[in-house]
């Protein structure tokens, strides 16, 4: 999809973690190696990644934290505003991006052409050249070792950033606790 990046999120019992590569690629040379391409949102409630050019995140950033902020924080309906909003701009729905955001209660990936989609299992998801990668490793770590969220992302995009050549292992993580 994107030979950009690797976002990865997990909504686990006791705490949302994002995760990011930090891997800025100009067709095939990379151009810096420590990127930040997670924020939090909404005075840290909400977590966010984006996948796609560094231009375009703030614009759809700034739009999303409106959105944010009419909703009162909260995440669904401001996904849907927003959602609507990127795919009614006939400028921005062009965009080659995605987005993750996510809470405590709701994980949502986000595209200019409308989708809104929460993972099948309520808890994980990733976006990015790396993503496929990334959201395997979770979902066996999740499943079959005794690791806590942030352990779970942090090892994950470490094996994409080994098997993905668009992601490094220069790993940053955000996170929201009780």
């Amino acid at each position: 999809m994107f030979d950009a990046t690797t976002i990865l999120a997990y909504k686990g019992k006791n705490k949302a973690v994002i995760g990011g590569d930090g891997q800025v690629t100009f067709g095939n040379a990379v151009l810096k190696g420590n990127a930040t391409k997670i924020r939090k949102l909404y005075d840290g409630k909400i977590l966010s990644g984006f996948a796609g050019s560094t231009a375009d995140a703030f614009n759809l950033y700034d739009m999303f934290e409106a959105h944010l902020e009419n909703t009162k924080g909260d995440l669904l309906k401001a996904v849907i505003a927003f959602s609507k909003e990127w795919r009614k701009d006939k400028v921005l729905r062009r965009l080659e991006a995605m987005m993750i955001v996510l809470n405590k209660e709701h994980i949502f990936i986000l595209s200019g052409n409308g989708d809104v989609v929460e993972p099948e299992d309520g808890a994980i998801a990733s976006i990015g050249s790396g993503g496929n990668f990334a959201i395997s490793a979770a979902r066996a770590l999740a499943k079959h070792a005794d690791m806590d969220e942030e352990d779970v992302v942090k090892e994950s995009l470490m094996i994409a950033g080994e098997l993905c050549i668009y992601t490094n292992q220069n790993i940053k993580l955000l996170k929201i606790e009780d």
